[in-house]
């Protein structure tokens, strides 16, 4: 099945950059790895689910480029300390860029009616401490290449529907995290910014590769920008912020939702 991707010779060379993508295997996560890996980059993506990382690699083998897969869960400390060392021993210490792109998201997993005590942690856990804490362990590696952070946050951290407060909380944390390291990280010269995307059609994208669904035109239409989102405009936004026309972007935001924050709705 042909997916719709970026165009690398579109975008800056990444060659010789080496870039970690968390959340790798599947969805925006899985296009980025791809689109990364296009551009000649050498990529390393963590992902727990072992079978959809696996066929990751295979999607990049076919299109003639590879990465390395890091068998990780960012929620256990010792997996992460273990990813890392990998990583770091490979790269020689260095790292250009880091995408904390992993989460839980199911926008109702976690909301004040569930019956689940454990779920509003989970949530945090994976969406938010794990951005934090992975951060933290590569600051060195990053401060060696003058690298960049990309956190993904959604367009839930702005706004809200019923039922989703463990995702919405989580979401908007690491929006203001963001701010946070951007300004803590800014004399090391590490950049620090977030994309929050909204609906993203990432059907293609998921483990068995599914065909794409065919929305409605209605769907479509909703959107002032007049269709629904793809990974490969997460992508995009993606390497501008790790090039070099960003350099003097930290601490911001990126909303890629075709608009639809921006449109007044009343029922």
């Amino acid at each position: 099945m042909e997916r719709t991707w970026i165009t690398p010779a579109e975008y800056p060379d990444f060659k010789g950059k080496s870039v970690l993508i968390t959340g790798g295997a599947s969805g925006i996560g899985r296009c980025l790895a791809l689109s990364y890996a296009q551009a000649g980059a050498q990529v390393y993506f963590a992902d727990r689910f072992v079978a959809a990382g696996e066929e990751t690699l295979s999607i990049l083998a076919e299109h003639q480029v590879g990465a390395r897969f890091l068998v990780c869960d960012v929620t256990d400390g010792q997996q992460l300390t273990r990813m890392v060392k990998t990583l770091l021993n490979e790269t020689s210490g260095r790292l250009d860029v880091l995408i904390n792109n992993a989460a839980i998201a199911n926008a109702h997993t976690a909301n004040l009616f569930s019956t689940d005590d454990t779920a509003f942690d989970q949530v945090l856990a994976v969406n938010l401490q794990a951005p934090f804490h992975l951060t933290r362990q590569l600051i060195p590696a990053l401060a060696a290449t003058g690298g960049c952070v990309i956190n993904i946050i959604s367009t839930r951290a702005f706004m809200s529907e019923p039922n989703s407060e463990g995702y919405a909380a989580s979401k908007g944390g690491l929006q203001a995290l963001t701010h946070a390291m951007a300004i803590s990280l800014g004399d090391r010269g590490i950049r620090v910014n977030s994309i929050a995307p909204g609906w993203i059609d990432t059907t293609e994208w998921q483990l068995g590769s599914p065909p794409a669904i065919d929305w409605p035109a209605e769907e479509h239409r909703q959107h002032p920008a007049g269709r629904i989102g793809r990974p490969a405009d997460i992508a995009a936004a993606c390497f501008f912020l790790s090039g070099r026309d960003a350099g003097f972007i930290t601490g911001e935001n990126i909303t890629i939702d075709g608009g639809m924050t921006k449109r007044m709705i009343y029922r």
